[in-house]
């Protein structure tokens, strides 16, 4: 029997329904890009990947051009493919340069009491890699879509001409002055001589527009059949005058990334990882992520069954945090990128191993980092490291995501994480690229799955989530939130599986949030024992909590880290989109 739950409030939004495709995003362009792809006979992946393009020339705040996007996609036939986007590090760069190095003005950057650096600095031009979101848009257009590149990127040239300015992006653009400063060429691209960015101004990104016109120019130059000319695109950016330009820039700049490092970076088609739950199949992206973490708590909860308890009662909340505690223990030890360490995958995910880790919950909140054993042995892991922060700026702590997702009436399914180069960002020259920070989420420990190294991709909280029932298409979820995203986005499929709510009940429903981890950003911290609580739940339940001894402080609806979206398939063949409607997220279905 399941859980019991309490009436839900009256929702702020109702979910949107549709039975051709939908969209979910965001923000509003990025979903009407999506929609326009569908209105001339696109599938998913082409709706995705135009609606991807054009986040990351309006959601600059959270997401741009040269950044990340994991992308998970189920093809009409049913295979569930992931494709990476995540760029590499650059192959002139190692750990022990980054343990000398010191710091210089414009960065945030972390040192043990010695003075020797643990980390990779938090902004700048040194913890860019190669830009992977293009690639991964791509190879996600030429394998599974049906149009043309330049159908796809028209809305995102449009949007680069001229597109009004709101409230957060103006406010985000302001907020890095200081920063701009120090880098001519961003300067020039986000304030352009003006005293003040104010909202409802119209923005233009002209050197942006042009290099993505360079890239539709390309394919229209090229001969054969639309795979080569897609081919011929990819070319363009990472062998041809835009790779040249961003090297020309960072080599004048004492950068590391090259044309060497764009030109040899090609992603390829991967398997996901995955698991079952109570009669859905789970897809996440494999280990350079933080995805796998979801599976393991899953299977904890599946151990434990957790959806016999009172829906959000003490125990209920108690269990799902302290199974978070483990799954992200063990990301936090031995998650890397699987190309450069051996990773345990097979048995960080089998059943058995998550129902014995779930014999180390108890009664009491845990305060301590419990990683699990791995043939006889713990690995190595940060959360013990004292840091001595030197410095630091708020204006440039790791700034958040979005999330794109679509669903259409074939069951084909798209679903994307798009992050980094947001702002306040280095813009490469007079491409008018953003280039990303996510070295930051490297690690500097000798030996550690996540140790930095040349050509290796960093381990990312960029997890989206694809979900099948008997086979065909069900769900698919995403949302920003750094290390909060698997968190989020476990509560949402356990409030509609376990609970039956359609998407937009699970997305406005109260969730938890616990910060005991370390964090993949900045100083990499750890918060023993902190559970951020939704001010909605039941005072006995709050109260309750702390006398287990966790570390609870509450917080409104209005100030989640975490901002979903998500997507359903109804038995009856009904597309149902959700969007957080606490940060502005939007759905669209048709």
């Amino acid at each position: 029997m399941l859980g019991q739950k309490a009436p839900p409030e009256q929702p702020a939004r109702y979910a949107v329904r549709g039975l051709r495709g939908a969209v979910a995003g965001g923000s509003e362009p990025a979903t009407e890009a999506g929609m326009r792809l569908y209105h001339s006979g696109g599938n998913a992946v082409d709706a995705g990947v135009a609606a991807m393009f054009a986040a990351s020339i309006v959601e600059y705040s959270h997401f741009g051009f040269g950044g990340e996007a994991p992308i998970l996609i189920r093809t009409k036939e049913g295979r569930v493919v992931s494709i990476a986007g995540v760029g590499t590090m650059p192959k002139s760069a190692t750990a022990d340069f980054f343990r000398k190095r010191r710091f210089r003005p414009g960065e945030v950057q972390y040192m043990e009491p010695n003075g020797v650096a643990q980390f990779v600095p938090g902004a700048g031009l040194m913890p860019a890699l190669v830009p992977g979101m293009v690639d991964a848009g791509l190879l996600a257009l030429r394998e599974y879509g049906t149009k043309s590149f330049a159908e796809v990127i028209a809305p995102a040239i449009e949007l680069a001409d001229g597109a009004p300015l709101d409230e957060s992006r103006a406010m985000t653009i302001n907020s890095g002055r200081r920063f701009f400063k120090l880098w001519p060429t961003s300067e020039a691209h986000w304030i352009g001589g003006a005293d003040r960015i104010v909202p409802g101004a119209i923005f233009r990104q002209p050197n942006l527009a042009r290099t993505l016109r360079s890239m539709a120019d390309a394919e229209k130059r090229a001969t054969g059949a639309r795979t080569a000319k897609i081919d011929a695109v990819r070319n363009h950016f990472y062998r041809g005058d835009i790779a040249k330009r961003i090297d020309a820039f960072v080599k004048q700049n004492n950068g590391l990334l090259s044309y060497e490092d764009m030109a040899a970076f090609k992603l390829t088609v991967e398997e996901p990882v995955s698991t079952t739950y109570r009669g859905v199949k789970v897809y996440k992206p494999d280990f350079w992520s933080q995805g796998p973490s979801m599976i393991q708590a899953l299977n904890i909860l599946e151990a434990g069954n957790h959806s016999a308890l009172p829906y959000q009662s003490t125990e209920s909340v108690h269990q799902l945090t302290e199974a978070l505690k483990l799954a992200y223990a063990d990301r936090d030890t031995y998650y890397g990128d699987p190309k450069f360490s051996k990773i345990p995958a097979a048995l960080l995910l089998s059943k058995e191993y998550s129902a014995e880790r779930r014999r180390a919950i108890t009664q009491r909140a845990s305060m301590e980092f419990r990683p699990g054993t791995i043939n006889g042995k713990t690995g190595k892991h940060p959360a013990e490291i004292e840091m001595a922060r030197i410095k630091i700026d708020d204006s440039l702590m790791a700034r958040d995501t979005t999330c794109i997702n679509a669903i259409d009436a074939s069951g084909v399914m798209f679903v994307a994480t798009p992050s980094g180069a947001w702002l306040p960002s280095v813009i490469a020259g007079d491409t008018g690229i953003p280039l990303t920070q996510r070295a930051q989420s490297f690690f500097l420990i000798e030996g550690h799955p996540n140790e930095l190294a040349p050509g290796k991709r960093p381990r990312v909280t960029l997890s989206p989530t694809l979900v099948t029932k008997d086979g065909k298409a069900f769900l698919t979820l995403s949302t920003p939130g750094g290390d909060n995203q698997d968190q989020a986005l476990l509560q949402l499929l356990l409030d509609v599986v376990d609970q039956g709510m359609n998407v937009q009940q699970a997305i406005e429903s109260p969730r938890l949030q616990t910060r005991h981890l370390v964090s993949s950003f900045d100083n990499h911290a750890m918060n023993p024992g902190d559970l951020l609580l939704d001010d909605r739940l039941p005072i006995k339940t709050i109260m309750e909590l702390r006398q287990r001894g966790h570390k609870v402080s509450t917080r409104s609806k209005w100030t989640y880290d975490a901002a979903p979206v998500m997507i359903r398939v109804t038995p009856n063949g009904i597309i149902e989109a959700g969007a957080d409607p606490y940060a502005y997220r939007t759905a669209r279905a048709w």
